[in-house]
């Protein structure tokens, strides 16, 4: 029987399909092929907003037309967050949340057999451990993900994640190692850590995200490693004085900002302050010269006032990021901010967004006119054009060049040449 993942959401929901279908493999399920067929099509959602969730219906209700006649399985962060409204869905055949991913082969088993509908969302509770799953190769990819963390303790009072994701738990670093291998064994060269709350890695069990970063980068066939967004407050001096000892540990750090401005950051229940992110931006760009520092920043939050998005703009300018996600605030029930006073109209937000995003603009092509001039090793993924390659360096600046041969796969030196609005160009230099 043939098997489809629809994953929609981050890195850490990516892996998790990949482990699930590398279940489903297991029981005798193949992954359907492009336009083939599926008999059971898995969505792996997102609920970070309600938009979210209605892109989850929507790929649900398309894949079902199809696909007539497959099973439906309907699993991930939407379930887990609002188990009455996902349970409802009755496009669903099998509904799971977050909570026993390996579970999904048996309930799927268990409807073909019964053909009565199942929904199972089993609750996240105190003492939970971290759920064992893992993978040993991506389809179509260079570099793999690798999830050491799951759940986050944080509320900030826009998200709902904490309610989706359960409480902190950390991959054993045995289990680390034993990943890292495995992927490299599969050929893969890039790893890049992935979690929840990342730096909260290892609160549950001792340990710290210097303690996974060493482990993965102990795998002798491992030559990059990458970690996944970050929250800022936890990147010590020290920290980051530690991270710096890995020479495989790429120099490209995505620390959420959300507002460059204090009050804001306040009421968001955000845990450091513009001028302490500042000294952590400038620490790493100390440790780590030539890095790149990438952000997501969110604009018209509840209350936010003009002064309060000029400091956040003005902020953005000052640090110069390599690249930011810019994003309206969106409410999303069961949250604190939902009923919060001061919510910015939508013409507001979509006015802010534009101006946050030329600054954005500004500072990312003043990254890549920086670049110009190095030679830098890049990791080619995939063909640009006929002919035309991209990949991305080490402090993942995208770059495009040319050749008359394959390059997917390569890590080779290149002269970064030219700026394009979306990366860079490159000349692939001899090796030695």
């Amino acid at each position: 029987m043939k098997v489809r993942f629809i994953t929609l959401g981050c890195k850490v929901n990516q892996y998790e399909s990949q482990a699930m279908l590398e279940d489903m493999a297991a029981g005798g399920f193949q992954e359907a092929g492009q336009g083939e067929a599926a008999d059971v099509v898995v969505v792996n959602s997102c609920t970070v907003t309600a938009q979210s969730d209605q892109k989850a219906r929507q790929a649900l209700r398309r894949a079902k037309k199809q696909n007539p006649g497959a099973v439906m399985a309907l699993t991930g962060c939407w379930p887990q967050a609002f188990p009455g409204e996902a349970g409802a869905f009755l496009e669903a055949d099998v509904v799971l949340g977050t909570a026993g991913r390996r579970m999904l082969l048996p309930r799927i088993l268990e409807y073909l057999s019964t053909k009565q509908r199942i929904v199972d969302i089993a609750p996240h509770g105190p003492g939970e451990k971290f759920e064992s799953m893992g993978v040993s190769h991506f389809q179509g990819r260079t570099r793999a993900f690798l999830k050491i963390e799951d759940g986050c303790n944080r509320f900030c009072s826009y998200c709902i994640i904490p309610y989706a994701r359960g409480r902190v738990r950390s991959k054993p670093l045995e289990d680390i190692r034993r990943e890292a291998a495995a992927l490299s064994h599969s050929g893969y060269r890039e790893i890049v850590l992935a979690g929840i709350n990342l730096p909260a890695y290892g609160q549950d069990l001792g340990l710290h995200l210097c303690d996974a970063v060493e482990a993965a980068c102990g795998e002798a066939g491992i030559t990059r490693v990458r970690l996944g967004s970050l929250e800022p407050e936890q990147l010590t001096p020290e920290v980051i004085a530690r991270l710096a000892a890995q020479e495989k540990l790429c120099p490209q750090f995505h620390l959420s900002l959300q507002s460059g401005c204090q009050e804001t950051l306040r009421r968001m229940n955000r845990h450091y302050t513009p001028e302490e992110y500042r000294g952590i931006v400038e620490n790493l760009r100390a440790r780590f010269p030539g890095c790149a520092i990438t952000t997501d920043v969110m604009v018209g939050f509840a209350g936010e006032t003009e002064e309060e998005f000029a400091q956040s703009l003005a902020f953005v300018r000052e640090i110069g990021f390599a690249k930011a996600h810019v994003f309206a605030y969106s409410r999303r029930p069961g949250t604190k901010a939902y009923n919060a006073p001061g919510q910015v109209p939508g013409p507001v937000k979509e006015a802010r967004s534009k101006e946050m995003l030329r600054v954005e603009r500004a500072s990312r092509l003043a990254f890549y006119q920086a670049q110009v001039g190095r030679v830098e090793e890049v990791l080619f993924e995939q063909p640009a054009a006929p002919g035309v390659y991209e990949g991305h360096t080490r402090n993942y600046t995208p770059v495009r060049a040319a050749s008359g041969t394959p390059l997917q796969g390569q890590a080779l030196p290149v002269e970064i040449t030219g700026v394009l609005d979306d990366g860079t160009l490159g000349r692939v230099l001899p090796r030695g």
